[in-house]
């Protein structure tokens, strides 16, 4: 895969909704418990309840046209129609520029055992976590990393203040789990400096690291190893440019405007 700035094709909000009848274009909660969905039968239960969760629909300039279970969004058979919905990848940095890495745990639905960014997740379409212009959408993915970095990793807000989080870019891409599941994501990247305590959620992370450049690069020689495909994509990319100018000069890479297609 490779990253370009060319526009890919378009999905328009029309086309989408004909295909997703279930897309909520009121942005309200769902209320079918995938508890009862055979799609789930066998998966850790606390991780088919969070398939219950209302993913932003997007179109592919990154409009939102509804919301629709994060079941219904990483099904392969809907990404295959074109279904594309938001999300963000955090990337926290401590005080000696280490990154903090996350193996996710082996009971996730998709992309389970892998290792990660600090934490990937998805703002939710609810007031306050979405937005139609890019600055809104901005603040409703910072909440949103400032909720997941709690709920998965014990991180505490007051340690990861909103105003501190830097947005980068966006990424468009797709990637399969499996078979059955994957993801279609238009994905945030944000970056944050703080020196934070860890209280683990096994449910959602198995282990975590801190890394410089050196030995993660180390870590992706390791053929044991395996990571999540948006992870690599950003590393493959911009990720170790950035973290070059962490100190000095990352003002110049934040708020782009382009989305990057990775497709």
């Amino acid at each position: 895969m490779t990253a370009t700035m060319a526009p890919a094709q378009p999905a328009s909000a029309e086309h989408i909704l004909s295909l997703f009848p279930e897309i909520n274009t009121s942005l309200a909660t769902q209320t079918r418990s995938a508890l009862k969905d055979d799609d789930l039968q066998g998966y850790d239960e606390e991780q088919i309840r969070l398939m219950d969760e209302v993913c932003i629909v997007l179109d592919d300039h990154d409009q939102p046209i509804g919301s629709a279970s994060k079941k219904v969004c990483h099904l392969m058979e809907n990404i295959n129609k074109g279904l594309l919905h938001r999300a963000f990848s955090c990337f926290l940095f401590d005080s000696q520029n280490r990154l903090l890495l996350q193996q996710r745990a082996s009971e996730k639905i998709t992309f389970p055992d892998m290792w990660t960014n600090t934490c990937c997740s998805h703002p939710l379409g609810v007031p306050g976590e979405t937005g139609s212009t890019l600055d809104a959408a901005v603040a409703g993915v910072k909440r949103a990393a400032q909720r997941k970095l709690d709920q998965e990793l014990g991180i505490k807000a007051k340690q990861v203040p909103v105003e501190h989080f830097d947005f980068l870019t966006r990424i468009h891409y797709k990637a399969p789990s499996d078979g059955k599941w994957g993801e279609h994501e238009i994905d945030y990247i944000l970056f944050i400096k703080a020196d934070v305590d860890l209280d683990i959620n096994p449910n959602e992370v198995q282990a975590t690291r801190y890394v410089s450049e050196a030995e993660l690069k180390e870590m992706f020689k390791d053929d044991k190893l395996t990571f999540t495909p948006w992870f690599k994509l950003i590393c493959q990319t911009m990720m170790f440019e950035w973290w070059e100018h962490l100190d000095h000069g990352l003002e110049k890479y934040k708020g782009e405007k382009d989305i990057r297609r990775m497709l």
